[in-house]
């Protein structure tokens, strides 16, 4: 029985070579010619990963959705209490109070339908520590699954519950596609893992090729919708201009912007007409068979490295090389691994043993878990329809969710391209009076946003300072339209320290409070390399708009911020409760 066992093994062994599967004979001193049977033989197939498993697929998945998880909630930790914390731009408590009056003034099913949030379900007194508790126990949860790559349903689910608990009642600040994706990325990694074991290799839970396509499934609907509102939207994409403008004018430039914005016209022609095959072609790709799914993988995660590299947009593209993932099978990833590693070697013996028609009976768990595999697929096909109704209609909407728990979302980027970068710039005076022409008006820095025309284009990706993003959005608006910074301004005035604590510099720190505060508007031009300005060390030039707000003081912010129920920035909330 050994030799008949050690002949199919060698003939199968035969077989995946000839289809060239990757064979890895790292630590063995065995010639190929040995004998093919017994001891040697079985030695000599321990190395060799077969295709169409996905149990080291699996892994790397679950560490890089654990990594996207980590910063994710790392920004939350650092930002939520200045942004929707108790005395917060915009209090998440305040929100939740709204929501409950909308539902019928009650905290129930309506409530949990219309805001999913555990936040509900504890002390809103203590709303700071609450965040903080939900931040802190996402960054450990997702640095264990990180660091051990070992992960179970429990886990799994208790990131997504938090991560959606923060994006409920995060408001303008979680406004973004990223948010609705990380939790649909998390939502289908939960289906991967064991429901209680933490083996990173469970022999009686093999990765389902249903949660693998949901992964492809993904990345398709991700790419098509870019591409598609791209080619609907703006006409720079028709004509392949967009990428003159791009690396100068995207939210957040990096030093390789700066750089990569005076490449030759022909190159940005290169680069749009790039983007779009590789947005609506390559992907198509996914349903062609192994090698071809696997080159569109390739593509997508190059395509995504390019996009880092170029610009800081969070963790956007980080976690859009999570599906992308998908499309390679253990033996395309067996390199990502220590050849005498205990995973990779339990992965091997899997194989061996599943060649060798030595597969596990499956047990009344496994049934149950096909059963619920199956309708993980139904759920997600339901969920898909207007999502694909969405994708070919002329009037395709982007960075939208159709349920409640954005389980299935359309995403989207840049369907239109601003042609001039302008930027908002604060500024404070301690002069009496802010008409006088010889009054000295000091700029506020953001701590990555361009402003200080000599500061070097920052590199923070994938991390995220949410209000520069939200600045970018507020400077091809009215302040009318963003409201929330009048509500920066009058938390400038009183040299609030939460709000300065998102900035990186404050020209009134350790001196008196401004009297007043204004934004003045500016439209910013990367310099010229090798001119006077750029020997000068200016990254920026910029030529002056007009004001975007007039000077403002305390005072004449009351009426203004008491129409809106935001605490005076003078008095503190338990004053201003009072009055």
């Amino acid at each position: 029985m050994a030799a008949t066992a050690g002949s199919e093994n060698s003939v199968r062994k035969r077989r995946v070579d000839s289809r060239k599967t990757e064979t890895v004979c790292a630590d063995s001193g065995e010639e190929h010619g040995a004998d093919p049977g017994g001891d040697a033989d079985k030695h000599r197939g321990l190395q060799s990963l077969q295709t169409g498993t996905y149990w080291l697929t699996r892994v790397v998945l679950l560490r890089c959705v654990a990594f996207i998880y980590f910063v994710a909630f790392s920004v939350a930790f650092n930002q939520n209490k200045q942004l929707i914390g108790e005395h917060g731009l915009m209090p998440c408590k305040d929100y939740l109070n709204s929501v409950k009056r909308y539902v019928g003034g009650k905290i129930g099913v309506a409530a949990f339908a219309y805001t999913p949030s555990i936040l509900w379900l504890l002390d809103w007194s203590e709303m700071d520590a609450n965040l903080d508790g939900i931040a802190l126990g996402g960054m450990a949860l997702s640095a264990f699954v990180l660091v051990t790559g070992m992960a179970n349903m429990v886990i799994m689910v208790t990131l997504w519950v938090l991560y959606h608990s923060l994006v409920g009642v995060g408001q303008l600040w979680y406004s973004f596609g990223w948010e609705s994706q990380l939790l649909e990325t998390g939502f289908l990694a939960i289906f991967l893992c064991p429901v209680w074991t933490l083996s990173p290799v469970p022999r009686r839970c093999p990765p389902s090729l249903i949660c693998i396509w949901t992964f492809r499934w993904l990345i398709v609907r991700i790419m098509l919708g870019a591409g598609l509102i791209k080619i609907r939207g703006d006409k720079c994409w028709r004509d392949l201009t967009c990428m003159d403008y791009h690396y100068e004018t995207q939210p957040v430039p990096n030093p390789m912007s700066y750089y990569m914005h005076r490449s030759p016209w022909w190159i940005h022609r290169c680069e749009t007409l790039s983007n779009h095959l590789i947005e609506l072609i390559f992907p198509l790709f996914t349903f062609l068979g192994r090698r071809m799914c696997a080159v569109n993988g390739a593509v997508q995660i190059l395509f995504q490295v390019v996009l880092i590299v170029s610009g800081n947009l969070s963790f956007l593209n980080w976690l859009t090389i999570v599906p992308s993932l998908a499309c390679f099978d253990d033996a395309s990833l067996g390199f990502l691994f220590l050849s005498g590693g205990g995973v990779k070697k339990t992965v091997l013996e899997i194989q061996n043993e599943d060649a060798a028609g030595r597969t596990p009976k499956p047990n009344k768990g496994m049934l149950i878990r096909r059963v619920v595999n199956i309708s993980l697929a139904v759920l997600i096909g339901y969920l898909s329809v207007p999502v694909v109704l969405n994708l070919f209609s002329s009037k395709q909407v982007m960075n939208t969710s159709f349920d409640p728990l954005r389980i299935v979302n359309t995403y989207g980027a840049f369907g239109s391209i601003t042609k001039e970068r302008t930027e908002v710039i604060f500024q404070g005076t301690l002069n009496q009076d802010p008409k006088d022409p010889e009054a000295l008006w000091e700029e506020y820095q953001f701590l990555c946003k361009p402003g200080d025309l000599h500061r070097r284009p920052c590199l923070i990706s994938p991390y995220h300072y949410r209000l520069d993003w939200l600045m970018w959005f507020a400077a091809f608006q009215t302040y009318e339209q963003s409201e929330w910074v009048i509500h920066v301004a009058g938390r400038l005035l009183s040299n609030d320290s939460a709000v300065l604590s998102l900035l990186d510099h404050n020209p009134f720190q350790d001196r008196e409070t401004p009297r007043w505060v204004r934004g003045e508007h500016f439209t910013y031009k990367f310099s010229q390399p090798g001119t006077a300005s750029a020997a000068q060390g200016k990254w920026w030039l910029r030529k002056r708009i007009g004001a975007y707000f007039p000077a403002v003081d305390l005072e004449g912010l009351r009426g203004y911020f008491q129409s809106r129920s935001w605490p005076h920035p003078h008095t503190s909330p338990k004053q201003e409760l009072k009055t």
